[in-house]
């Protein structure tokens, strides 16, 4: 069978989900091999190798780690030339897509961001979906050039597991002085929050204008269903919620199982980010808010009445 590459996201020997997902898409297209950059790479083979990576080409290297993406990209398509697999997928993450963009020029290779959905065609070919033009098409698309190189979204696949060798590969190569104009000074660690990562969050509930910058009720539904909280432009650029939660076009894209819209009148901006959402609520006053013409279930009251009951509905039936 083909391989297929995956470039690993993890965090110090800790793999993220969106890896585990892109491990099964990648299964679909032929066979799995992780690209693992940084140190913990011993550490993460369990997890690899359940999800169906065979093998693992490893680099743990202050020449990659100590430097932006320019020399992760110089080590994937190094790669690539000398093994020449059928397809590269990449976390559509700000780094992966432009990671993804470096590969595609020095291979000589399509790229194609945000996909949603990764499929086998006819031929041998792989087709994507991807939903463009800020939400309002979804198309199809595959590569005609080159290696494929795709970036894709997280929560497009459910993660299966799959188990396999994953046999550690270390590989040596030398980083070109080229790649390695912007270097790393300091790095501090996100403090936690408790809840999950945004873009990975299989629950997203998402406060707007509408809360008047008390994000209280918001947070407290959204701890009850063990869901990320994120925020409408209009909420961040008043100062009520921070910029690293912001959804939409400028700010992350999310793709979760559910979505909780809550003050947010789902201006395209903001529908940009978040229309692939599975299952989509809204809570508006506004019975003819924009976000009702996109919901799967909607609420017209107000979202410091209807939220708080709900997160009272959920608790009890914890109990």
């Amino acid at each position: 069978m083909a391989e297929i590459f995956v470039l690993v996201d993890h965090a110090n020997g800790q793999v993220r989900k969106t890896t585990n997902e892109l491990l099964t898409i990648a299964a679909r297209l032929g066979e799995p091999s992780a690209i693992y950059l940084g140190p913990g790479a011993a550490d993460a083979q369990a997890t690899l190798a359940k999800y169906g990576a065979k093998r693992v080409y490893a680099l743990d290297s202050a020449d990659v780690t100590g430097y932006l993406v320019a020399p992760q990209a110089e080590f994937i398509a190094a790669l690539a030339k000398k093994l020449k697999p059928a397809a590269i997928l990449i976390p559509a993450n700000p780094a992966g897509k432009e990671i993804g963009a470096r590969v595609a020029i020095k291979t000589d290779s399509g790229l194609i961001t945000d996909a949603i959905d990764v499929q086998p065609a006819d031929g041998g070919a792989i087709e994507t979906t991807q939903s463009v033009f800020a939400g309002s098409y979804t198309v199809k698309a595959k590569v005609t050039k080159g290696t494929p190189i795709i970036c894709v979204k997280p929560n497009s696949a459910a993660p299966q597991e799959n188990a396999a060798a994953g046999q550690v590969v270390p590989v040596n190569l030398t980083i070109p002085e080229s790649a390695k104009g912007a270097q790393i000074t300091e790095a501090k660690e996100k403090q936690s929050t408790g809840r999950p990562e945004l873009t990975e969050a299989a629950i997203v509930v998402a406060g707007g204008r509408g809360t008047g910058g008390d994000f209280s009720a918001v947070e407290a539904f959204a701890d009850s269903l063990g869901a990320a909280v994120g925020a409408s432009r209009a909420a961040v650029d008043a100062g009520w919620y921070p910029h690293t939660s912001q959804i939409g076009q400028t700010g992350k894209q999310v793709s979760p199982q559910l979505y909780v819209a809550a003050g947010i009148s789902g201006a395209i901006q903001h529908r940009a980010g978040m229309q692939t959402s599975k299952t989509i609520v809204a809570v508006n006053k506004d019975p003819e808010a924009p976000i009702f013409e996109l919901v799967d279930f909607g609420v017209v009251g107000d979202l410091f009445t209807v939220l708080p009951a709900a997160t009272e509905k959920i608790q009890a039936s914890k109990a």
